[in-house]
């Protein structure tokens, strides 16, 4: 065999180094498989927040400040929480969380059946039980607030993180998992209002800080992370922004960050303060924009492993 034979002839050989057919010139194949980069930056973020705003003299003073004694009741969305003598809730606030968490369990138990996306379906379960009795857990037993800045007493009940913020994004995050890519983004946007509102609506009332609703987000985002990255790569849906999947109107983000603002705005605001209402519209908007960015930009599909290549890519 000629050495012309042998260069006609490589190009058809398998590759170990070279990029597998079907894969876009330059581009590792590595790089497709889910990184566990964002589940650590989430986790490190939650014990970031932790550790600044609990257990630092400034970061308790900072967020005591926002808080005044006239208590609840200015707040706008007062006469919604259920606060109020003989009034309805709305939820996930006061006796309402546990009965929406089981609720939209259910409703996204039905969709995977439905659907049958088994393992998808079970992933949704699992982040919605990690999220909620993460936050139990976390709060009750695992992170206490230490008083370090000699705080009245009403200030000084551990609430990190906030379990009332932990029901809309487990629920909205667990529901990203069994949903069409098609349906996705609208389930996500929707679900970014109700945290901004329930986010703003528990640090409005003084029932959490904006700490507490950051960190229910993160985890809630990194039990998301992790339940994708363990997902095998033929149970996990594509994004509707990836390669190959259905694409979503352009106006979509933009209508979703709006309505989130207005919202957050909207349910963090008090009669008696101006600074303390926008800090509290400022941490729910970006508990929103953390959910958005998990469950609709970070939903890309992974590729195949090095090594892995698809059935006849080689040699054909």
């Amino acid at each position: 065999m000629t050495r012309h034979d042998h260069l006609d002839q490589a190009p058809h050989r398998p590759d170990a180094t070279g990029p597998l057919q079907g894969t876009p010139a330059g581009r590792s194949p590595s790089r497709g498989v889910r990184p566990w980069k964002p589940v650590l930056l989430r986790i490190l973020g939650l014990a970031a927040v932790y550790l600044v705003a609990v257990c630092t003299p400034f970061g308790q003073r900072a967020e005591n400040g926002l808080i005044n004694h006239n208590g609840g009741e200015p707040a706008w969305i007062y006469d919604w929480s259920g606060s109020a003598y003989d009034s309805g809730a709305m939820p996930p606030l006061e006796f309402t969380a546990l009965p929406t968490l089981v609720v939209g369990t259910a409703a996204i138990v039905a969709v995977a059946v439905l659907r049958r996306c088994w393992w998808a379906g079970g992933a949704a379960v699992g982040v919605v039980l990690a999220t909620f009795g993460g936050t139990e857990v976390l709060s009750k037993m695992a992170l206490p607030r230490p008083d370090l800045v000699g705080a009245p007493a009403m200030l000084t009940e551990a609430s990190f993180p906030s379990g009332h913020a932990a029901v809309p994004v487990a629920l909205v995050l667990g529901a990203a998992l069994v949903a069409s890519p098609r349906v996705r983004p609208y389930v996500v946007a929707a679900g970014m209002l109700w945290l901004a509102v329930t986010a703003g609506a528990v640090q409005a009332l003084y029932h959490h800080r904006p700490s507490d609703v950051l960190g229910a987000t993160l985890l809630g985002c990194a039990c998301h992370g992790l339940a994708t990255r363990l997902l095998p790569p033929s149970a996990a849906a594509p994004s509707a922004a990836a390669p190959g999947g259905t694409p979503r109107p352009r106006a979509l983000p933009a209508v979703a960050f709006a309505l989130s603002a207005a919202g957050a705005l909207a349910a963090g605001a008090r009669e008696d303060a101006l600074a303390g209402p926008l800090v509290f519209a400022a941490a729910a908007f970006l508990c929103a924009l953390l959910v958005w960015c998990t469950a609709v930009r970070g939903a890309a599909p992974a590729r195949p492993r090095p090594g892995r290549e698809p059935v006849g890519s080689a040699g054909s």
